[in-house]
């Protein structure tokens, strides 16, 4: 299992610990799942991010 499914695998178990039914819960879980998606894709480096934090400055 890779860093990206690890991380969308628990962002969506918190999730789903974290909201108890509803449209709410259903946005929460989303979010998280996207959230932990992300940071499993940036620790497998297949999300490059220096587009959002600026270009390194290599002196």
């Amino acid at each position: 299992m890779t860093a990206t499914q690890t991380g969308l695998l628990a962002g969506l178990l918190l999730g789903l610990a974290a909201a108890f039914g509803g449209f709410v819960a259903f946005v929460i879980v989303l979010v998280l799942g996207a959230i932990g998606l992300a940071v499993g894709r940036f620790l497998d480096g297949e999300l490059d991010l220096s587009g959002v934090f600026g270009r390194a400055r290599d002196k």
